[in-house]
């Protein structure tokens, strides 16, 4: 059976099981805490009112719709728990999380299905192009012939329903939905920013507030720097601390040093204790400088450390992906004395001194040091990591290649 177009469902006659005329049908709707894919009932208009007809006793759509049961039996609407694809779909804006960005919805393709006797309607696709404007723009204006004729001239632009984020700014709503952001979280944290950035304040507020909290931490690392603030604005305290305290302790930083004092103040109460200090200290430095770039999660070991004390620490290590391409040798007083890259330790024998492996010489930069001597210092050695140390030498924090990316971005 051919494809059914939300708009051309809407309007259609509906015969009850009495075989007399019910009424028309008004709205179509799923319950996505039941039943993400299929029909879950049809809102019908009738003279007593609107009332739902549960799409399980819709024995036939040939011609219009056809119900087994009497009107006199259809209750009276209640929308709880119901997303209706009229009101809540068409002219919205969704995510397309296939093709990484915000579309409209113009239509919506819904498939007939049999299954042991019994009709179901599939939410197929959504359609996002010109066929689906055309389709509403013409209906009850040009006869269904014609207008059929000239929708097969359009070339369908269509987004597989599996495909689709719903965005539901109402936080009552969501919760009766059970509306999550499943997909967009398994997207790259830079296509989710790239996303994020396309939607209105409200929009991304009620997206920030569906996604795990790491997920949404790795997201807003990404976003301008405007929209972060706009963002962590917007959300509670606690919502905002769960987020910060999963972000890199330096872009964490970044972040709250470009709040105001209060809010900051606000957020950092919320968080917990050790990352708090983490972020605090990190606040005390000057953002133009080495120490105010540096995330103070990297890997350091003893100065007598062997390859398989790395491997062990690697194991346990909670930080980021991007500072573990180099493990760091410190004396007694947490004195640099070594960096050894990543590659050398997993080809080293287990028990083998990493102070052997450590590469020459050792590049490291001041906590003071400005922004331009650490982008001269990283395109001179061709740098991944780069160690930050106190006057003493004492290794305090580490710059990686994308602070230094960021860096730069900021200066264009």
């Amino acid at each position: 059976m051919n494809s059914i177009a939300l708009t051309e469902l809407l309007g259609a006659a509906v015969t009850d099981g009495s075989g007399s005329q019910g009424g028309r049908v008004r709205g179509v709707a799923i319950a996505p805490a039941e039943d993400r894919v299929h029909v879950s009932t049809l809102i019908v208009r009738t003279k007593q009112g609107e009332r739902l007809l549960p799409f399980s006793e819709v024995s036939s759509l040939n011609g219009g719709v056809r119900a087994s049961s009497p009107a006199s039996k259809w209750h009276s609407v209640n929308g709880e728990g119901l997303l209706r694809l009229e009101r809540d779909l068409l002219d919205q804006q969704i995510i397309d999380v296939h093709g990484r960005k915000v579309v409209r919805v113009n239509d919506v393709d819904l498939y007939p299905e049999t299954e042991n006797g019994h009709v179901r309607l599939k939410v197929a696709s959504v359609d996002v192009g010109a066929r689906g404007a055309v389709r509403r723009l013409l209906k009850g204006v040009v006869p269904m012939n014609a207008l059929k004729l000239a929708l097969q001239r359009i070339p369908p632009r269509l987004i597989p329903w599996e495909f689709v984020d719903l965005i539901e700014t109402d936080p009552a709503r969501r919760v009766k939905l059970k509306i999550s952001h499943e997909r967009l979280a398994k997207l790259h944290p830079a296509d989710i920013a790239d996303i994020i950035e396309e939607l209105a304040p409200s929009e991304r507020t009620a997206v920030f507030q569906s996604l795990d909290q790491e997920v949404a931490a790795g997201a807003l690392e990404e976003v301008q720097p405007k929209v972060q603030k706009s963002i962590v604005q917007s959300l509670d305290s606690e919502r905002a601390a769960e987020i910060v305290e999963e972000m890199n302790p330096d872009a964490a930083a970044d972040l709250l040093a470009d709040l105001p004092d209060e809010r900051t103040s606000e957020i950092l109460q919320e968080m917990q204790p050790e990352e708090r200090e983490e972020v605090a200290e990190l606040l005390e430095f000057r953002e133009n400088t080495a120490a105010g770039r540096m995330n103070t999660e990297y890997l350091a070991l003893a100065s007598d450390a062997t390859v398989n004390d790395g491997i062990e620490a690697l194991r346990s290590y909670e930080g980021g992906v991007e500072t573990i391409h180099t493990i760091y040798l410190v004396d007694g007083n947490g004195k640099l004395t070594g960096a050894v890259p990543l590659a050398k330790v997993v080809l080293a024998d287990s028990g083998e001194k990493l102070s052997s492996l450590a590469t020459e010489p050792l590049i490291s930069c001041h906590a003071g040091a400005r922004e331009k001597e650490v982008a001269e210092l990283f395109d001179k050695y061709n740098l991944v990591t780069l160690p930050v140390v106190e006057d003493a030498g004492i290794l305090t924090g580490v710059i990686t290649s994308d602070d230094v990316i960021s860096l730069l971005r900021a200066k264009l």
